[in-house]
């Protein structure tokens, strides 16, 4: 889902709440506000019950949407993209684990809980991701 298409602004909350009781003071035959799209003539009567329920529609969408908020996703796949970029690419990546031992390679596959890092000087390693403490690319440490 876009957020976008359902983020509203102050202005527009307090343009639907005015709207809203407009409505109502039209329903219950309170007929002495004048309303912003009222006086045209004659045939508009049924533009303005479609404007009526579609606005009605919009003012509860966003009185919901200003009552309970959507938490944000647990998983934003961002370390999949980082992966996948890294894997096609052949990237060499230097892979620090907790206990401070450095692997150098380029990562070949990866899943939930594990990588798969090729060597070119030593066996390749199944590297099991909480032992990671972290990672970077082979060419940003040249600069030390």
């Amino acid at each position: 889902m876009n957020r976008k298409l359902i983020r509203t602004t102050l202005a527009d909350v307090k343009a639907k709440g005015r709207e809203s009781s407009q409505q109502n003071d039209r329903i219950n035959g309170g007929g002495s506000r004048a309303s912003s799209g009222g006086s045209d003539g004659g045939g508009s009567s049924s533009s303005r019950s479609s404007q009526h329920s579609s606005s009605a529609a919009a003012a509860a969408a966003a009185a919901v949407q200003l009552r309970k908020r959507i938490p944000p996703p647990l998983e934003t796949n961002a370390e999949i993209f980082y992966y996948k970029k890294q894997i096609d690419a052949h990237t060499p990546m230097v892979i620090v684990l907790q206990d401070g031992e450095e692997i150098e390679g380029t990562i070949e596959w990866y899943d939930r809980g594990a990588l798969k890092v090729n060597r070119k000087s030593a066996p390749n390693l199944l590297v099991l991701k909480h032992n990671v403490k972290y990672m970077y690319k082979a060419d940003e440490r040249d600069g030390e």
